[in-house]
């Protein structure tokens, strides 16, 4: 992507930002890139299809771009700003002003990166009593989240088994590189024989109404604790992952806090969300949903191990840390798949 490593090259000029930043600090995802000045950060999207994804055009980007903004207002009103154009003057890059729009950016309020979840976790900086106030949030969030009939239709089993089957069809290719052929067919027998067994709950969830538009990527990377609890970064690309069950929801910062050593804290988790939505039917759950989302994690670090843009010690970061995630969702399979119908 010739044209997008020019744009990223000429975004690390701190003259090019409105408030006069002395560096540009660059962090990169599979999908987009974020440029942070200290006070604000600017993400672009990156011109990529991923089959779940599709921001090949300016307007897709654009598109997107504002339903991000609009969609993370729900848990993080004061940190989304605005979408702001990138254009070009006279050669010259600039935001917002007049110009040939080249690129959108995302811009937000910098979070303090020493106030973020997994930072702290990895200090064992982390108190139930903070994990009990992101449960309380994130359960206020469900119930005032929005369902409908077209978004129910997101919790049924055919939708559930195309999230799986594409989960396994994209992690194939890194058999033998992140986990072992055995450990792959241990969590795709179980998760196929799950959801065979479970098919009149996952029914009831729909007609109890707990299908959702939720956040879709809630993890600890995507929490801080700052000025009250921002939880930011939420699916805007793809209904079908942000549209399903507040169980699934829970399940995956559960499983990150397994990831990260804290299975005290998970379980803090899950018992105060439970107590404070009446949930308690999610439990049934909850390891399916977590060695799925173990499996989604782990995928992802495949996909950025795979990324030529990521420097060469990130991407081999990235490999061990998605042998550590199918380890996990490995562990979730391991037990009887559940109760059958």
């Amino acid at each position: 992507m010739p044209e997008l490593e020019r744009l990223v090259q000429a975004l690390l000029d701190p003259t090019l930002y409105p408030d006069s930043p002395r560096e540009v600090e660059m962090v990169q995802t599979q999908m987009s890139v974020l440029f942070m000045t200290g006070h604000y950060v600017y993400k672009i999207k990156k011109p990529v299809d991923l089959g779940y994804l599709d921001y090949t055009t300016l307007e897709k980007r654009r598109r997107f771009c504002h339903q991000e903004v609009d969609l993370n207002r729900r848990l993080s009103p004061d940190v989304y700003l605005e979408v702001t154009p990138i254009v070009e003057q006279n050669g010259r890059l600039a935001f917002g002003a007049e110009g040939d729009i080249v690129e959108y950016a995302v811009k937000m309020r910098q979070l303090p990166a020493d106030r973020m979840m997994d930072v702290l976790l990895s200090r064992n900086q982390v108190s139930e009593g903070m994990i009990r106030q992101v449960a309380r949030k994130v359960a206020g969030f469900h119930r005032a989240a929005e369902t409908n009939d077209d978004i129910s239709s997101y919790g049924g089993l055919d939708i559930i088994r195309t999230n799986t089957g594409e989960n396994f069809a994209q992690m194939a290719p890194y058999i033998g590189a992140a986990f072992s052929r055995r450990d792959y067919d241990a969590i795709q027998d179980y998760t196929n024989a799950f959801a065979e067994a479970n098919a009149s709950l996952f029914r009831k969830r729909i007609s109890d109404g707990r299908i959702r538009d939720c956040h879709g990527d809630l993890h600890s990377a995507h929490i801080c604790f700052a000025n009250g609890i921002s939880i930011y970064d939420c699916i805007e690309f793809n209904y079908r992952f942000r549209y399903c069950d507040v169980a699934a929801e829970v399940a995956f910062l559960a499983m990150d806090l397994d990831f990260h050593g804290q299975p005290a804290l998970s379980h803090a988790f899950v018992g105060a969300y439970v107590e404070e939505s009446g949930d308690h039917e999610l439990l049934r759950l909850l390891d399916f949903y977590k060695s799925y989302f173990a499996c989604v994690r782990g995928k992802v670090s495949c996909f950025k191990y795979d990324d030529r843009l990521v420097p060469e010690d990130e991407r081999k970061k990235s490999l061990a840390t998605a042998g550590r995630y199918f380890e996990l969702a490995t562990s979730y399979s391991r037990g009887r798949p559940g109760a059958s119908d």
